[in-house]
């Protein structure tokens, strides 16, 4: 790992290296308000999400994750981008990102310009019908949500993770989470919820680009959840550098060329900023 893990290292590896793979976590959005699951340590700063099993066995727990998102989505639909997303949408519209994989769900990268984003782990701005497979905007089922449930709509929540809210002395079995309206079955997040399997196809998309890649960056992301991490143990297989711009430990310490802790943002912005872009335009 290099000896002077700052921005001005971190600037030297984006000049070395042309085409990056880039991949972020929470640690991107925590700027626009939407909080992040795990502390600097690596470790749970509450309990664990519900659980792909949970969710599709279990009408209370359906009950329990819709009453708290119908809460916490009023907030974390209004996010939008902080200048984490924006420096990365500097660096494609500068032709040096080969792809942008994000664990997040919320789309701010999106939002901010970036194009060639994968979103690895789905988009929280989509419910999916899980019989007919239809997709639906989170907005409209907010709104049927809000419809029949009237009386939760005068309720409040502090924020939690990818649209939740730490919402915990209601009567959740009072909750009524609409159907399918096509074919009336269960509706569930367009998103990879623990305990589930990312889709092959988005797997095997980032590894083609990761092998075309010249090194790998990684944002805001702990890298404890496989699905990230594998990315990281496929780089240094193929004999690509990894930097890090991460406030804690990350699981691919050990992997790691270069490692920055800050905030992202300003890490970024430091290494990268808009005034160095232009000059290398001109």
């Amino acid at each position: 790992m290099s000896a002077m893990p700052d921005s001005h290292a971190l600037a030297n590896f984006i000049d070395c290296y042309r085409r990056l793979f880039v991949l972020t976590g929470a640690g991107c959005s925590t700027n626009s308000g939407i909080p992040d699951y795990r502390d600097s340590h690596g470790n749970w700063k509450r309990p664990q999400p519900v659980t792909f099993q949970a969710f599709m066995g279990d009408e209370p727990t359906r009950q329990r994750y819709w009453a708290r998102s119908l809460i916490g989505w009023r907030r974390f639909g209004r996010a939008r981008p902080n200048d984490t997303h924006y420096a990365l949408a500097r660096l494609e519209a500068q032709g040096r990102c080969e792809l942008l994989v994000t664990q997040n769900v919320d789309r701010l990268h999106q939002a901010a310009g970036s194009n060639r984003v994968i979103d690895l782990h789905g988009r929280l701005d989509l419910v999916r019908c899980m019989g007919c497979e239809r997709r639906m905007p989170r907005a409209d089922f907010q709104d049927e949500m809000g419809q029949v449930n009237a009386a939760w709509l005068a309720l409040d929540a502090a924020d939690a993770p990818d649209g939740d809210a730490d919402l915990d002395c209601a009567d959740f079995a009072a909750f009524r989470v609409p159907s399918c309206p096509a074919c009336g079955g269960l509706l569930k997040p367009d998103v990879v919820f623990f305990g589930e399997n990312v889709p092959r196809e988005r797997v095997e998309c980032a590894e083609a680009h990761l092998a075309a890649a010249d090194a790998m960056l990684v944002v805001g992301s702990s890298l404890m959840v496989f699905s990230g991490y594998r990315f990281a143990r496929a780089a240094a297989r193929a004999g690509k550098p990894i930097a890090a711009v991460n406030l804690g430990r990350t699981r691919a310490d050990d992997l790691l060329v270069l490692k920055v802790e800050g905030d992202c943002a300003e890490t970024l912005e430091r290494a990268f900023p808009l005034s160095r872009l232009r000059e290398r335009v001109g």
